[in-house]
């Protein structure tokens, strides 16, 4: 049950990264439009006639500005398509559609139950919000992840139904939407009675967890890089940055959740002289660590090697380092050592935590997307002021970072004699470690997959088709198997008849398989076999 459990966690969390990495565009955008567009900035770096109000330039700014905040302010429905994406099995394309779908049909339901119920005067204050121009309980991204589950679970149950002969029609993956409007009608209905409630109890966690002070600084700090191993960290931060777990904020008339829409809300509202520490204690430790940390500890693991192995393992580690420092990326270092050092990475999830606890107590406010590297660095740091972000302190603190780092792990890796890259036997690989790396040694080197049974249709299909070799595209109408094939001249169409089919259709290298209303079905399960 546990290993369930897990599972989808693991899971859930790599279905955020796709909305979570269109973050660092829209923080680009915004970065550039809103430090550009700031007339204090302009006026303090003389740049008033250049980029000022009329320019050209201030016009393009602006609209970047505005093109990066508009995601950021619909975050919801993009988690809501994004992790319903990510869990689908199959068919991903109807599961964003079936999301977006029911996104609005929930807050929709929501709108009427607040206009049924004394319109937003009777609910408490801060609790509505206007959603895509719904009136709404302020959910945050939390709706949008409930609607992304909950989709992603119906379409993986309902995506292959067969319903019977005078509905065949709307079945397979056509049922999909139907049943997840259906579905989000009600929960949008429960929602109103069951959201307020929990609303409160996560006010008063995220409370909690900001009246912590330091010491809650530091466990966040550790606890985000001790679960980057399980792949967990993002299950674990996001509700921090995107939920009332990090905070709430009065920010231009608006009140606003969680840390990182604090900061993007900050940083987009003229006027604002100093970016908020109790939203910034989430992101800003990251800076030291992955600009400094991550590469003193990958000069140590060079200065480690041995000799003869030096120049393969400093391309690869100088390549990791920058990546680390530039990008925040840092799955070739962290890997690499938790793969041949588990204490090495223990000590750097401590250090970790002391990151953000340090930036904290030092009143450093700069934001971030999601890395951490310099690129976030001189966005919402440098660019935004000193006054404003209090940048210029993670310069000494992230060389002392350096320091730490490669000499900790100089000492230990030679102590303990730790296989990092350039120590290993003269007939092993030189290399650094990734994920697969290390889920492979969890799960045993010679993991076997699950055996799938053969779907007898589809490989009469396939056989029909010529074999698999022969099948170049595969899709549906709404009576019909359209296939393109390589070469025509192989299609039997005597076997095709005999999977049940009504008639075939030759166009080229195109074939038509003429099944009726179930053939998404035939479509799906044949994808599956092909895959």
């Amino acid at each position: 049950m546990k290993d369930k459990i897990f599972g989808v966690l693991q899971r859930v969390g790599r279905s955020f990264m796709l909305p979570i990495a269109l973050l660092p565009v829209a923080g680009l955008f915004l970065g550039l439009g809103g430090s550009f567009t700031n007339k204090t900035m302009l006026e303090a770096y003389g740049l008033m006639g250049i980029m000022g109000p009329g320019t050209v330039i201030n016009a393009i700014l602006t609209v970047m500005n505005d093109a990066g905040n508009i995601v950021f302010s619909n975050l919801p429905i993009l988690f809501a398509m994004g992790v319903a994406i990510g869990m689908a099995k199959k068919e991903k394309e109807v599961a964003a559609l079936s999301a977006a779908i029911a996104f609005f049909i929930m807050h929709a339901s929501i709108g009427a139950m607040i206009n049924i119920n004394g319109g937003t005067e009777a609910l408490l204050e801060g609790a509505s919000t206007s959603v895509l121009g719904i009136t709404s309980l302020q959910m945050g991204v939390f709706g949008g992840i409930i609607v992304g589950l909950g989709v992603a679970a119906l379409h993986n149950r309902f995506y292959k139904i067969q319903l019977p002969q005078v509905l065949s029609f709307f079945g397979g993956s056509r049922f999909v939407p139907i049943i997840s409007a259906v579905v989000y009608l009600i929960v949008g209905i429960a929602m109103f009675f069951i959201w307020p409630p929990v609303q409160k109890g996560i006010y008063a966690v995220g409370d909690v967890v900001l009246k912590s002070g330091y010491a809650g600084t530091w466990l966040y700090g550790l606890m985000e890089r001790a679960l980057i191993p399980f792949g967990l960290h993002h299950v674990f931060y996001l509700p921090f940055w995107q939920t009332a777990l990090g905070g709430t904020l009065e920010v231009g008339g608006k009140l606003i959740e969680g840390a990182q829409n604090i900061f993007f809300a900050e940083l987009a509202t003229p006027g604002i002289t100093k970016f908020s520490v109790s939203a910034t204690r989430f992101m800003a430790g990251k800076f030291p660590l992955m600009m400094f940390g991550l590469p003193g500890a990958a000069l140590a693991m060079y200065k480690c090697a041995k000799p003869g192995k030096r120049k393969v393992v400093g391309g690869l580690l100088l390549s990791a380092a920058l990546t680390s420092a530039v990008t925040g990326i840092t799955e070739p270092i962290e890997f690499t050592f938790l793969f041949v050092a588990p204490l090495l990475y223990a000590i750097h999830c401590v250090f970790a935590g002391v990151a953000y606890m340090l930036m904290h107590i030092m009143n450093v406010t700069i934001g971030m997307t999601f890395s951490g590297g310099f690129i976030d660095f001189f966005l919402f740091g440098i660019l935004q002021g000193n006054a404003k972000t209090n940048w210029l302190i993670v310069l000494p603190v992230g060389i002392a970072y350096f320091v730490v780092y490669y000499f900790i792990f100089s000492i230990l890796i030679k102590k303990m004699n730790l296989k990092t890259p350039g120590r290993e036997d003269d007939n092993e690989e030189t290399k650094l470690y990734t994920r697969k790396d290390v889920e492979a040694r969890k799960n045993g080197e010679n993991g076997s997959e699950a055996n799938t049974s053969e779907d007898s249709l589809s490989a009469a299909i396939v056989e029909g088709l010529g074999g698999k070799e022969n099948i170049s595209d595969v899709d549906c109408c709404a009576t019909r198997l359209r296939c393109t094939v390589y070469k025509s001249e192989l299609v039997k169409d005597d076997v095709l008849k005999q999977t049940g089919a009504s008639g075939v259709v030759h166009k080229g290298q195109g074939v038509q398989i003429i099944y009726g209303p179930r053939v998404t079905v035939i479509k799906s399960n044949l994808e599956d076999y092909l895959a």
